[in-house]
């Protein structure tokens, strides 16, 4: 789970608990079981959604959280756990874990810092088609780091709620939006019409700009569209950048559910592979306590 998603499931939490942890792992050096970055919430209760590497080292990180909630302190917290024979983990690196408690009364706090992460983080996704397959897609990358654009050209065809990171917009020609998509954005193109799905990809691939297209279809699909965008005169090279079929390859089936998880892993991985800088660095203007337990 994804540090902006956990800002969420504190929030909720908070409805329920008048203190709640949420634990993220800001260096790791050496071997360790998770890198910078990796969070979980922590209840007063000990229940935990999403995790910073499983084991004795996790555990004591649980416990911490829970006796500074019972303390009735606020804030955040630092301290270095050695992942050696005292946490029983062979890992033989180092943690450097930050453990922020959160009230009722300061819970605007997480708003403030969900927005400055999803700012810094979130990878512009502009996604044209809001059938099944499209609507699968959203849901699955509700909790990952994509800001998602959702876009038709049909009326009353979004459903009545989305996901936080996703933005629904009928707009009458879509083709227009491929003109206003930030730089280095990620495109998918599957929406009812292959006429639309071609102009889309043509527009798209004029762009040298885009990091991502792809286009949802078989094998068949991708050879009739690159003899006609070649005939509208697109270059081999940009007809090189067109992703079809789009997903993992390893991971087929035509249920929306199925396609959309192997978009989303698919999209993740060319994330990851595009963006080396990732690792969450620690705030040197915020003010850091020692926790001394």
């Amino acid at each position: 789970m994804t540090l902006y998603a956990l800002y969420d499931r504190v929030r909720e939490q908070l409805v329920i608990d008048d203190r709640v942890a949420l634990v993220t792992i800001k260096a790791a050096r050496g071997s360790t079981p998770q890198k910078a970055g990796a969070s979980m919430m922590v209840t007063k209760e000990g229940a935990i959604s999403g995790t910073i590497g499983g084991g004795a080292f996790e555990y004591a990180a649980i416990q911490d959280a829970i006796r500074f909630m019972a303390s009735g302190q606020i804030g955040d917290f630092q301290k270095l756990y050695p992942l050696g024979p005292d946490l029983g983990q062979c890992c033989g690196g180092s943690v450097e874990i930050e453990t922020s408690i959160f009230s009722r009364e300061t819970s605007g706090e997480i708003a403030i810092r969900r927005a400055a992460l999803e700012s810094e983080k979130l990878t512009p996704l502009a996604l044209f088609g809001a059938g099944h397959v499209g609507r699968a897609v959203v849901i699955a990358l509700a909790s990952l780091p994509f800001q998602v654009t959702w876009i038709d050209e049909r009326e009353g065809i979004f459903p009545d709620a989305v996901p936080r990171n996703v933005t629904a917009s009928q707009i009458e020609d879509p083709v227009k939006m491929i003109a206003a998509l930030p730089q280095r954005s990620y495109c998918l193109i599957m929406t009812h019409s292959h006429a639309l799905d071609l102009a889309l990809v043509d527009a798209a691939l004029r762009r040298d700009d885009l990091e991502y297209i792809g286009l949802i279809g078989s094998s068949t699909k991708r050879a009739r569209f690159h003899s006609r965008l070649r005939q509208s005169g697109v270059s081999l090279s940009a007809l090189s950048r067109m992703v079809c079929p789009i997903g993992l390859p390893s991971l087929y089936g035509k249920d929306p559910a199925v396609i959309a998880a192997s978009v989303a892993a698919d999209l993740l991985i060319r994330r990851q592979s595009a963006q080396t800088d990732l690792d969450i660095k620690p705030n040197k203007k915020q003010e850091k306590r020692l926790a001394m337990i």
